[in-house]
Protein backbone atom coordinates (compact mmCIF):
# COMPACT_ATOMS: atom_id res chain seq x y z
CA UNK A 1 0.00 0.00 0.00
CA UNK A 2 3.09 1.97 0.45
CA UNK A 3 4.48 1.61 -2.45
CA UNK A 4 1.03 2.16 -4.49
CA UNK A 5 0.75 5.41 -2.56
CA UNK A 6 4.19 6.74 -3.37
CA UNK A 7 3.93 5.71 -6.74
CA UNK A 8 0.82 7.70 -7.15
CA UNK A 9 1.93 10.49 -5.06
CA UNK A 10 5.31 10.56 -7.61
CA UNK A 11 2.83 10.08 -10.77
CA UNK A 12 0.93 13.13 -9.25
CA UNK A 13 3.85 15.66 -9.22
CA UNK A 14 4.85 14.63 -12.53
CA UNK A 15 1.66 15.40 -14.20
CA UNK A 16 1.51 18.82 -12.53
CA UNK A 17 5.17 19.75 -13.52
CA UNK A 18 4.44 18.36 -16.85
CA UNK A 19 1.67 20.91 -16.62
CA UNK A 20 3.57 23.79 -15.17
CA UNK A 21 6.16 23.04 -18.43
CA UNK A 22 2.76 23.24 -20.85
CA UNK A 23 2.03 26.32 -19.15
CA UNK A 24 4.81 28.83 -19.44
CA UNK A 25 4.90 31.51 -21.68
CA UNK A 26 6.53 30.46 -24.91
CA UNK A 27 8.78 33.58 -27.16
CA UNK A 28 9.78 33.97 -30.23
CA UNK A 29 13.71 34.34 -29.99
CA UNK A 30 13.96 38.05 -31.17
CA UNK A 31 11.55 38.58 -27.57
CA UNK A 32 14.51 38.00 -25.52
CA UNK A 33 17.18 39.54 -23.00
CA UNK A 34 19.22 42.01 -24.01
CA UNK A 35 16.85 42.89 -26.71
CA UNK A 36 16.36 46.29 -28.41
CA UNK A 37 13.32 47.74 -29.25
CA UNK A 38 12.33 50.58 -31.51
CA UNK A 39 11.95 53.45 -29.70
CA UNK A 40 8.25 55.88 -29.56
CA UNK A 41 6.85 53.29 -30.99
CA UNK A 42 3.95 50.73 -30.80
CA UNK A 43 5.42 47.11 -31.18
CA UNK A 44 3.82 43.92 -31.47
CA UNK A 45 4.39 40.87 -29.31
CA UNK A 46 3.28 37.70 -29.23
CA UNK A 47 3.69 34.28 -28.16
CA UNK A 48 2.13 30.61 -27.02
CA UNK A 49 0.70 30.13 -23.66
CA UNK A 50 -1.89 27.25 -23.10
CA UNK A 51 -5.37 27.45 -24.78
CA UNK A 52 -8.02 30.67 -23.69
CA UNK A 53 -5.53 31.64 -21.26
CA UNK A 54 -5.33 35.45 -19.89
CA UNK A 55 -2.02 36.71 -21.17
CA UNK A 56 -0.48 39.74 -19.00
CA UNK A 57 1.94 41.78 -19.89
CA UNK A 58 4.37 44.85 -17.72
CA UNK A 59 6.59 47.45 -18.70
CA UNK A 60 8.84 48.63 -16.46
CA UNK A 61 8.84 51.89 -18.44
CA UNK A 62 5.36 53.25 -17.74
CA UNK A 63 4.14 50.57 -15.38
CA UNK A 64 1.51 49.81 -17.90
CA UNK A 65 -0.42 46.62 -17.89
CA UNK A 66 -1.98 44.59 -21.29
CA UNK A 67 -3.74 42.04 -21.43
CA UNK A 68 -4.90 39.94 -24.00
CA UNK A 69 -6.19 36.00 -24.25
CA UNK A 70 -4.70 33.15 -26.14
CA UNK A 71 -6.68 31.59 -28.72
CA UNK A 72 -7.50 27.93 -29.10
CA UNK A 73 -4.36 26.74 -30.32
CA UNK A 74 -2.04 29.25 -27.37
CA UNK A 75 -1.21 31.72 -29.90
CA UNK A 76 -1.63 35.30 -28.07
CA UNK A 77 -0.62 38.59 -29.58
CA UNK A 78 -0.97 42.50 -28.52
CA UNK A 79 0.84 45.64 -29.18
CA UNK A 80 2.97 47.81 -26.38
CA UNK A 81 3.74 51.62 -26.48
CA UNK A 82 7.79 51.89 -26.59
CA UNK A 83 9.65 54.64 -24.67
CA UNK A 84 11.92 57.51 -25.61
CA UNK A 85 15.62 55.54 -25.71
CA UNK A 86 17.47 54.61 -23.07
CA UNK A 87 17.43 51.73 -20.72
CA UNK A 88 17.96 49.07 -19.40
CA UNK A 89 14.09 48.21 -18.72
CA UNK A 90 12.17 44.86 -18.31
CA UNK A 91 9.27 43.20 -19.28
CA UNK A 92 7.67 40.61 -17.52
CA UNK A 93 4.74 38.74 -19.24
CA UNK A 94 2.80 35.94 -16.97
CA UNK A 95 -0.32 33.11 -17.72
CA UNK A 96 0.02 32.71 -14.26
CA UNK A 97 3.51 32.52 -13.98
CA UNK A 98 5.26 34.97 -14.84
CA UNK A 99 8.59 35.40 -16.54
CA UNK A 100 10.90 38.80 -17.20
CA UNK A 101 13.30 40.46 -20.07
CA UNK A 102 16.01 41.99 -18.72
CA UNK A 103 18.30 44.62 -19.91
CA UNK A 104 16.00 45.24 -22.42
CA UNK A 105 16.97 48.83 -24.12
CA UNK A 106 14.90 51.06 -26.35
CA UNK A 107 16.38 52.73 -29.16
CA UNK A 108 17.11 52.31 -33.05
CA UNK A 109 16.50 48.86 -34.64
CA UNK A 110 17.27 48.00 -37.85
CA UNK A 111 17.29 45.21 -40.06
CA UNK A 112 20.10 43.97 -42.05
CA UNK A 113 19.95 41.51 -44.80
CA UNK A 114 21.42 40.64 -48.36
CA UNK A 115 24.45 37.81 -49.71
CA UNK A 116 27.70 37.09 -48.12
CA UNK A 117 28.94 40.77 -48.26
CA UNK A 118 26.46 41.53 -45.68
CA UNK A 119 26.83 38.10 -44.31
CA UNK A 120 30.84 38.54 -44.33
CA UNK A 121 31.95 38.68 -40.59
CA UNK A 122 34.11 41.07 -38.65
CA UNK A 123 36.68 38.17 -38.18
CA UNK A 124 36.08 37.59 -42.16
CA UNK A 125 36.35 34.59 -44.30
CA UNK A 126 38.86 32.25 -44.82
CA UNK A 127 42.05 34.79 -46.47
CA UNK A 128 39.19 37.44 -46.77
CA UNK A 129 39.79 39.18 -43.78
CA UNK A 130 38.00 43.01 -42.91
CA UNK A 131 40.38 45.77 -43.12
CA UNK A 132 41.10 47.20 -39.66
CA UNK A 133 38.68 44.88 -38.06
CA UNK A 134 41.81 43.22 -35.28
CA UNK A 135 41.57 46.79 -33.79
CA UNK A 136 37.74 47.58 -34.19
CA UNK A 137 36.96 44.28 -32.65
CA UNK A 138 39.03 44.99 -29.74
CA UNK A 139 37.45 47.94 -29.00
CA UNK A 140 33.81 46.93 -29.56
CA UNK A 141 32.47 46.42 -25.64
CA UNK A 142 29.63 49.08 -25.62
CA UNK A 143 26.24 47.88 -24.03
CA UNK A 144 24.22 50.31 -26.25
CA UNK A 145 24.88 48.01 -29.12
CA UNK A 146 23.06 44.93 -29.24
CA UNK A 147 23.58 42.34 -31.78
CA UNK A 148 21.03 39.47 -33.33
CA UNK A 149 22.20 36.85 -35.84
CA UNK A 150 19.04 34.78 -37.36
CA UNK A 151 20.12 31.43 -38.07
CA UNK A 152 20.10 30.11 -41.71
CA UNK A 153 17.30 28.12 -42.60
CA UNK A 154 14.50 27.85 -45.57
CA UNK A 155 11.26 26.87 -45.97
CA UNK A 156 8.63 26.56 -48.75
CA UNK A 157 5.62 28.32 -46.00
CA UNK A 158 5.75 30.96 -43.45
CA UNK A 159 7.17 30.16 -40.25
CA UNK A 160 6.57 31.02 -36.91
CA UNK A 161 10.68 31.57 -35.61
CA UNK A 162 14.43 32.24 -36.36
CA UNK A 163 16.99 30.97 -34.28
CA UNK A 164 19.33 33.46 -32.45
CA UNK A 165 20.19 35.34 -29.64
CA UNK A 166 20.19 39.19 -28.85
CA UNK A 167 24.28 39.64 -27.47
CA UNK A 168 25.68 43.17 -26.40
CA UNK A 169 28.70 44.08 -28.19
CA UNK A 170 31.88 42.96 -26.86
CA UNK A 171 34.73 41.18 -28.80
CA UNK A 172 33.51 37.58 -28.65
CA UNK A 173 30.23 38.54 -30.29
CA UNK A 174 31.53 41.09 -32.94
CA UNK A 175 33.70 39.15 -33.97
CA UNK A 176 30.82 36.73 -35.43
CA UNK A 177 28.11 39.57 -36.33
CA UNK A 178 28.22 41.30 -40.15
CA UNK A 179 31.05 43.95 -40.62
CA UNK A 180 28.46 46.25 -42.96
CA UNK A 181 26.20 45.59 -40.28
CA UNK A 182 28.36 46.28 -37.17
CA UNK A 183 29.80 49.35 -38.85
CA UNK A 184 26.71 50.89 -39.81
CA UNK A 185 25.44 50.56 -36.42
CA UNK A 186 28.49 51.48 -34.85
CA UNK A 187 28.49 55.44 -36.66
CA UNK A 188 24.59 55.45 -35.90
CA UNK A 189 25.60 54.90 -31.83
CA UNK A 190 28.40 57.57 -32.04
CA UNK A 191 26.83 59.94 -33.46
CA UNK A 192 23.04 59.60 -32.42
CA UNK A 193 24.18 58.51 -28.58
CA UNK A 194 21.51 56.18 -28.41
CA UNK A 195 21.11 52.49 -28.35
CA UNK A 196 21.44 50.66 -31.60
CA UNK A 197 19.79 47.22 -31.97
CA UNK A 198 20.85 45.14 -35.43
CA UNK A 199 19.47 42.14 -36.74
CA UNK A 200 21.36 40.21 -39.10
CA UNK A 201 19.27 38.33 -41.47
CA UNK A 202 21.90 37.22 -45.16
CA UNK A 203 22.78 34.15 -46.79
CA UNK A 204 25.73 33.66 -49.07
CA UNK A 205 25.16 33.82 -52.80
CA UNK A 206 21.19 34.12 -52.37
CA UNK A 207 18.87 35.92 -54.88
CA UNK A 208 16.91 38.81 -54.61
CA UNK A 209 13.84 36.43 -55.69
CA UNK A 210 14.39 34.06 -52.50
CA UNK A 211 14.09 37.46 -49.69
CA UNK A 212 10.51 37.46 -51.71
CA UNK A 213 7.04 35.74 -51.21
CA UNK A 214 4.51 34.83 -53.93
CA UNK A 215 2.51 38.27 -53.50
CA UNK A 216 5.83 40.33 -54.06
CA UNK A 217 6.76 37.78 -56.93
CA UNK A 218 3.38 38.35 -58.71
CA UNK A 219 4.45 40.73 -61.06
CA UNK A 220 7.60 38.34 -62.39
CA UNK A 221 6.46 35.73 -64.86
CA UNK A 222 9.76 34.81 -65.64
CA UNK A 223 10.25 33.68 -62.15
CA UNK A 224 9.90 30.06 -61.40
CA UNK A 225 9.06 29.34 -57.92
CA UNK A 226 9.82 25.93 -57.00
CA UNK A 227 7.87 23.69 -54.79
CA UNK A 228 10.31 20.96 -52.94
CA UNK A 229 9.54 20.91 -49.30
CA UNK A 230 12.51 17.95 -48.73
CA UNK A 231 16.03 17.59 -49.62
CA UNK A 232 15.97 21.19 -51.04
CA UNK A 233 18.97 22.00 -53.07
CA UNK A 234 20.65 25.84 -53.10
CA UNK A 235 17.34 26.88 -50.85
CA UNK A 236 18.69 29.99 -51.36
CA UNK A 237 18.97 30.52 -55.02
CA UNK A 238 15.28 30.01 -54.94
CA UNK A 239 12.48 31.87 -54.68
CA UNK A 240 10.22 32.32 -51.13
CA UNK A 241 12.60 29.88 -49.23
CA UNK A 242 14.39 32.34 -46.85
CA UNK A 243 11.81 35.04 -47.27
CA UNK A 244 10.10 32.77 -45.61
CA UNK A 245 12.16 31.20 -43.00
CA UNK A 246 14.29 34.50 -42.34
CA UNK A 247 12.40 37.69 -43.05
CA UNK A 248 8.53 37.02 -41.97
CA UNK A 249 9.12 35.40 -38.55
CA UNK A 250 10.09 38.98 -37.62
CA UNK A 251 7.85 41.07 -39.27
CA UNK A 252 5.57 41.97 -35.81
CA UNK A 253 8.68 43.21 -34.86
CA UNK A 254 8.75 47.04 -34.74
CA UNK A 255 12.53 48.16 -36.96
CA UNK A 256 13.24 51.86 -38.06
CA UNK A 257 14.71 50.58 -41.31
CA UNK A 258 16.67 48.29 -43.11
CA UNK A 259 20.06 47.98 -45.24
CA UNK A 260 21.01 45.89 -47.82
CA UNK A 261 24.14 44.22 -49.66
CA UNK A 262 22.98 41.81 -53.05
CA UNK A 263 23.17 41.70 -56.54
CA UNK A 264 26.01 39.33 -56.91
CA UNK A 265 23.92 36.54 -58.21
CA UNK A 266 21.23 38.58 -60.19
CA UNK A 267 24.15 39.84 -62.74
CA UNK A 268 22.28 37.56 -65.14
CA UNK A 269 18.96 39.19 -64.98
CA UNK A 270 20.01 43.12 -64.63
CA UNK A 271 16.95 43.86 -66.24
CA UNK A 272 14.85 43.13 -63.69
CA UNK A 273 16.35 44.00 -60.99
CA UNK A 274 15.09 47.43 -60.48
CA UNK A 275 11.85 46.81 -60.25
CA UNK A 276 12.46 42.94 -58.23
CA UNK A 277 13.79 45.11 -55.55
CA UNK A 278 11.11 48.01 -55.72
CA UNK A 279 8.66 44.75 -55.08
CA UNK A 280 10.59 43.58 -52.16
CA UNK A 281 10.88 46.99 -50.67
CA UNK A 282 7.08 47.67 -51.12
CA UNK A 283 6.58 44.29 -49.89
CA UNK A 284 8.87 44.36 -46.79
CA UNK A 285 6.98 47.54 -46.39
CA UNK A 286 3.39 46.04 -46.06
CA UNK A 287 4.44 43.36 -43.92
CA UNK A 288 6.52 45.34 -41.16
CA UNK A 289 3.55 47.73 -41.49
CA UNK A 290 5.64 50.72 -41.95
CA UNK A 291 5.03 52.11 -45.02
CA UNK A 292 7.68 54.77 -45.38
CA UNK A 293 10.44 52.39 -44.00
CA UNK A 294 13.72 53.63 -45.29
CA UNK A 295 15.58 50.92 -47.09
CA UNK A 296 19.58 52.01 -48.11
CA UNK A 297 21.42 49.37 -49.61
CA UNK A 298 25.20 49.05 -51.47
CA UNK A 299 26.05 49.46 -54.66
CA UNK A 300 27.79 46.09 -55.79
CA UNK A 301 31.58 46.15 -55.84
CA UNK A 302 33.86 46.25 -58.88
CA UNK A 303 35.49 42.42 -59.32
CA UNK A 304 36.65 40.42 -62.36
CA UNK A 305 33.80 38.34 -62.96
CA UNK A 306 35.02 35.45 -65.48
CA UNK A 307 31.33 34.47 -66.26
CA UNK A 308 28.08 36.16 -67.47
CA UNK A 309 27.30 39.55 -68.32
CA UNK A 310 29.16 42.66 -67.28
CA UNK A 311 28.23 43.62 -63.35
CA UNK A 312 28.24 47.69 -64.75
CA UNK A 313 25.00 46.63 -65.92
CA UNK A 314 23.53 45.54 -62.53
CA UNK A 315 25.15 48.54 -61.03
CA UNK A 316 23.15 50.29 -63.52
CA UNK A 317 20.10 48.93 -62.38
CA UNK A 318 20.76 49.55 -58.55
CA UNK A 319 21.34 53.01 -60.05
CA UNK A 320 17.95 52.99 -61.30
CA UNK A 321 16.33 51.36 -58.43
CA UNK A 322 16.92 54.82 -56.46
CA UNK A 323 15.16 56.62 -58.89
CA UNK A 324 11.64 54.52 -58.85
CA UNK A 325 11.92 53.32 -55.13
CA UNK A 326 10.97 56.04 -52.85
CA UNK A 327 13.28 56.50 -49.24
CA UNK A 328 15.99 54.51 -50.64
CA UNK A 329 19.92 55.33 -50.98
CA UNK A 330 23.06 53.91 -52.59
CA UNK A 331 25.88 53.61 -50.80
CA UNK A 332 28.72 53.73 -53.89
CA UNK A 333 31.65 50.99 -53.88
CA UNK A 334 33.28 51.90 -57.09
CA UNK A 335 36.54 52.57 -54.73
CA UNK A 336 36.30 49.58 -52.76
CA UNK A 337 36.85 46.62 -54.99
CA UNK A 338 39.31 43.56 -55.81
CA UNK A 339 40.18 42.74 -58.93
CA UNK A 340 39.84 38.58 -58.00
CA UNK A 341 38.06 38.61 -54.31
CA UNK A 342 33.81 38.93 -54.23
CA UNK A 343 34.17 39.76 -51.04
CA UNK A 344 36.64 43.25 -50.51
CA UNK A 345 38.04 43.96 -47.35
CA UNK A 346 36.57 47.30 -47.70
CA UNK A 347 33.48 46.66 -45.49
CA UNK A 348 33.85 50.20 -42.85
CA UNK A 349 33.17 52.20 -45.52
CA UNK A 350 30.56 49.85 -46.66
CA UNK A 351 28.46 50.26 -43.44
CA UNK A 352 29.15 53.89 -43.02
CA UNK A 353 28.20 55.32 -46.11
CA UNK A 354 25.07 53.49 -45.26
CA UNK A 355 25.04 55.68 -41.98
CA UNK A 356 25.16 58.69 -43.55
CA UNK A 357 22.89 57.85 -45.55
CA UNK A 358 20.45 57.10 -42.67
CA UNK A 359 22.09 60.19 -40.49
CA UNK A 360 21.12 62.05 -43.74
CA UNK A 361 17.75 61.13 -44.77
CA UNK A 362 16.59 59.41 -41.69
CA UNK A 363 17.20 61.14 -38.84
CA UNK A 364 17.70 64.84 -40.82
CA UNK A 365 21.24 65.37 -39.56
CA UNK A 366 21.84 68.65 -41.02
CA UNK A 367 25.24 69.55 -42.97
CA UNK A 368 25.84 66.30 -43.68
CA UNK A 369 25.05 64.04 -47.36
CA UNK A 370 25.43 60.77 -47.59
CA UNK A 371 24.19 60.66 -51.72
CA UNK A 372 26.74 60.52 -54.35
CA UNK A 373 26.97 62.74 -57.39
CA UNK A 374 24.58 61.01 -60.56
CA UNK A 375 25.08 61.79 -63.65
CA UNK A 376 22.70 64.40 -65.13
CA UNK A 377 22.69 65.30 -68.80
CA UNK A 378 25.07 65.07 -71.87
CA UNK A 379 25.81 68.01 -74.53
CA UNK A 380 27.74 66.98 -77.50
CA UNK A 381 29.13 70.13 -79.33
CA UNK A 382 32.09 68.87 -82.39
CA UNK A 383 34.31 65.99 -81.03
CA UNK A 384 33.61 67.37 -77.26
CA UNK A 385 31.06 66.01 -74.81
CA UNK A 386 29.72 67.01 -71.59
CA UNK A 387 28.85 65.75 -69.28
CA UNK A 388 26.80 67.36 -65.90
CA UNK A 389 26.10 65.94 -62.44
CA UNK A 390 23.54 66.04 -60.39
CA UNK A 391 23.77 66.26 -56.14
CA UNK A 392 27.39 68.02 -56.47
CA UNK A 393 27.37 71.56 -55.13
CA UNK A 394 30.97 71.98 -54.77
CA UNK A 395 31.44 69.69 -58.36
CA UNK A 396 33.16 66.26 -58.65
CA UNK A 397 36.76 65.49 -58.22
CA UNK A 398 40.06 63.48 -59.53
CA UNK A 399 43.56 63.39 -59.20
CA UNK A 400 44.79 66.34 -61.55
CA UNK A 401 41.65 67.03 -62.48
CA UNK A 402 41.05 64.38 -64.90
CA UNK A 403 39.58 61.12 -64.33
CA UNK A 404 40.94 58.10 -66.80
CA UNK A 405 38.18 55.95 -66.72
CA UNK A 406 35.84 57.78 -69.57
CA UNK A 407 35.39 56.24 -72.73
CA UNK A 408 33.45 57.59 -75.87
CA UNK A 409 31.84 56.14 -79.04
CA UNK A 410 30.20 57.21 -81.99
CA UNK A 411 28.01 55.70 -84.71
CA UNK A 412 29.81 52.43 -84.63
CA UNK A 413 29.10 51.79 -80.65
CA UNK A 414 32.73 50.87 -80.55
CA UNK A 415 33.84 52.79 -77.35
CA UNK A 416 37.88 54.54 -77.48
CA UNK A 417 39.45 55.95 -74.38
CA UNK A 418 39.07 59.67 -73.40
CA UNK A 419 41.04 62.28 -72.09
CA UNK A 420 38.80 64.32 -69.31
CA UNK A 421 39.09 67.38 -67.74
CA UNK A 422 36.84 68.90 -64.39
CA UNK A 423 35.40 71.88 -63.92
CA UNK A 424 33.07 72.01 -60.95
CA UNK A 425 29.83 69.82 -61.43
CA UNK A 426 31.00 69.52 -65.15
CA UNK A 427 33.35 67.02 -67.21
CA UNK A 428 34.38 67.83 -70.82
CA UNK A 429 35.39 64.20 -72.57
CA UNK A 430 37.00 64.06 -75.71
CA UNK A 431 38.82 61.42 -77.63
CA UNK A 432 41.28 61.37 -80.99
CA UNK A 433 39.79 58.63 -82.23
CA UNK A 434 35.90 59.84 -82.40
CA UNK A 435 35.02 62.92 -84.28
CA UNK A 436 31.41 62.62 -83.70
CA UNK A 437 30.75 61.32 -80.59
CA UNK A 438 27.24 59.55 -79.88
CA UNK A 439 27.87 58.30 -76.27
CA UNK A 440 29.98 58.10 -73.07
CA UNK A 441 30.94 55.81 -71.12
CA UNK A 442 32.47 56.42 -67.04
CA UNK A 443 34.14 52.99 -65.38
CA UNK A 444 31.54 50.58 -67.30
CA UNK A 445 33.16 47.38 -66.54
CA UNK A 446 33.23 44.31 -64.58
CA UNK A 447 36.37 45.64 -62.59
CA UNK A 448 37.95 49.38 -62.18
CA UNK A 449 38.97 51.68 -59.55
CA UNK A 450 36.64 54.37 -59.72
CA UNK A 451 38.58 57.84 -59.68
CA UNK A 452 35.83 60.42 -60.28
CA UNK A 453 34.43 61.07 -56.21
CA UNK A 454 32.18 64.06 -55.19
CA UNK A 455 34.30 66.72 -53.31
CA UNK A 456 32.76 65.42 -49.97
CA UNK A 457 35.01 62.00 -51.12
CA UNK A 458 31.81 59.66 -51.82
CA UNK A 459 32.67 57.86 -55.57
CA UNK A 460 30.30 58.72 -58.56
CA UNK A 461 28.93 55.04 -59.63
CA UNK A 462 29.66 53.67 -63.14
CA UNK A 463 27.38 55.10 -65.55
CA UNK A 464 26.47 55.21 -69.36
CA UNK A 465 24.67 57.72 -71.44
CA UNK A 466 23.79 55.16 -74.46
CA UNK A 467 21.05 52.03 -74.23
CA UNK A 468 22.92 49.99 -76.84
Amino acid sequence: MLMKRTFLLTWMVAIATLMQVQSEIKLPAIFADHMVIQRDASTKMWGKADANKRVTVVTSWNLKRYTTTSDANGNWQLDITTPRAGGPHTIVISDGKPMTLSNVMSGEVWLCSGQSNMEMPMKGFNSQPVEGSAMDILKSANSKIRLFTVARNHSLTPVDDVKGTWQEAAPISVRDFSATGYYFGRLLNEILDIPVGLINSSWGGSRIETWMNEEMLAGFPRTVIHRETENVKQPHQKPLYCYNAMIHPLTGFAIRGAIWYQGESNRNNSEEYAELFGAMVKGWRTKFNNPNMPVYFCQIAPFEYKDGRNSAYLREAQLKATTIVENTGMAVLMDAGERVNIHPAKKKEAGERLALLALSKTYDMPGISGESPVYKSMKISNDTVTITFDNAPVGVAAPDFQSQLFTVAGEDRVFYPARTRITGSKITVISDQVKEPKAVRYAFENYLIGDLKGADGLPVSSFRTDNW
